[in-house]
């Protein structure tokens, strides 16, 4: 097997088990310990995995984001009602913008039922759902292409986003700790500032598992968002600090369904 295509077949495993162990690539695809090493090392470095004790995963940590082909297998149940939440925001003959992530593309499958709209967006599940929709004028942000992200980052992105305006922009972030909300990875925070900066409202979407955690980069802070919405009700500590920002939240839980 090629070296890609065993880099690749790793990131496969990764999405399917969360986790892998050395000595089973070691012995899966017929290599040394040493080039498995190598393998992982450099999918560290390109930000596809996180290395541990005697292995890799996939799973989020404080300086690393997981890939978007395991986000989008994740809670899809809270996703979806976080989505529904945050499609009551809009009104038909908007500008709506979503940035990238897997709960954004929850809410992208959903924005057809408030057409007609404009979407913004650089999120290619998005762009790839929207595409073929009549009613909504899609405006797909390019740029960079990152798998990691499923979406367009970069220069062009943040030209292009400074460049447009919207009624109302949906940023979902991986961490948010106190006034504070994070992520890690600055590219990525670029092109959501970009859209925070661009829209007349902002609506900020975080799974309550996030709460008070932090991550590598400052993206924002919470008072910068109208309403944060999350699908069931955060530690007390997390919701005093909203209430002392004067910032809505909105919780989409079960019982509200």
């Amino acid at each position: 097997m090629k070296r890609d295509d065993r880099r690749q077949a790793i990131m496969d495993l990764l999405v399917e088990q969360r986790m892998v162990d050395l000595d089973d690539l070691s012995d899966r695809f017929a290599v040394s310990k040493m080039t498995i090493h190598r393998d992982l090392d450099d999918l560290e470095q390109a930000g596809m995995l996180r290395k541990i004790r005697g292995g890799a995963t996939i799973e989020a940590g404080g300086q690393f984001e997981s890939d978007f082909r395991f986000r989008q297998q994740q809670e899809g149940d809270a996703k979806r009602r976080m989505a529904e939440a945050a499609l009551e925001l809009i009104e038909p003959g908007m500008t709506v913008m979503i940035n990238d992530g897997s709960m954004a593309s929850v809410l992208g499958e959903m924005l057809p039922q408030k057409r007609p709209l404009t979407v913004i967006t650089n999120n290619a599940a998005v762009i790839d759902r929207l595409k073929t929709e009549s009613g909504v004028n899609l405006i797909a942000v390019g740029g960079s292409y990152s798998v990691k992200f499923n979406g367009f980052f970069g220069v062009v992105a943040e030209e292009t986003l400074s460049r447009l305006s919207a009624d109302i922009a949906f940023i979902s972030t991986p961490a948010i700790s106190g006034a504070r909300v994070y992520h890690m990875d600055d590219n990525v925070i670029r092109s959501k500032r970009a859209m925070i900066a661009s829209a007349a409202r902002r609506c900020l979407l975080v799974n309550h598992k996030r709460f008070n955690h932090t991550a590598l980069h400052v993206l924002a802070t919470v008072d910068e968002f109208e309403v944060i919405i999350t699908d069931q009700e955060p530690p007390d500590g997390a919701r005093v600090a909203l209430e002392r920002a004067n910032v809505a939240l909105r919780v989409a839980s079960l019982e509200s369904e």
